[in-house]
């Protein structure tokens, strides 16, 4: 199964391209994909739009996980991240790719073991389960990794 990870946003969007076999992680790609701040809304949109389609049509997952958002205080930010968000859902569904929607608490969990872990804990066992030679950074691309390993792992457990 090849699995797409994305950890949404507007300025930083991690994704990471996964497979899963036998309980065995290979990631295949994984990055940020990044708008500059002072570009247009509807040109950061594209510009995600277009780059995830480019990731999705090279490796043409199987389905994409996504982590859903929280909010903080900041409702400017917010509804940017949750435009950048409809383009990353839209850019899977014109691929016909299923998406599934994980809280934090699951993604950490499923990762961790622990639904309260900090960004390093997440960026150590990304490293340790995908056996990676250094931390995927930015933060926002261990998150997108641990998205994906979580939605493998609960695809695992609904056969067994």
């Amino acid at each position: 199964m090849v699995i797409l990870g994305v950890d949404p946003g507007i300025a930083t969007i991690g994704y990471g391209v996964i497979t899963c076999e036998s309980g065995k992680y290979i990631a295949l790609e994984y990055g940020a994909i990044i708008t500059k701040p002072h570009q247009l809304l509807e040109d950061r949109l594209m510009q995600i739009f277009d780059e995830l389609t480019n990731i999705i049509m090279r490796h043409k997952p199987d389905c994409m996980a996504i982590e859903e958002l929280f909010f903080n205080k900041n409702v400017k930010t917010a509804v940017d991240v949750c435009q950048g968000r409809g383009v990353i859902l839209l850019a899977a569904r014109k691929q016909s790719i299923d998406t599934y929607e994980y809280t934090p608490l699951q993604i950490k969990s499923s990762v961790v073991g622990y639904g309260r872990a900090e960004k390093q804990q997440i960026m150590y066992m990304t490293k340790l389960l995908l056996k990676l030679e250094k931390d995927p950074k930015p933060d926002d691309t261990a998150d997108a990794l641990a998205v994906a390993i979580c939605h493998a792992n609960h695809s695992m457990n609904k056969y067994f």
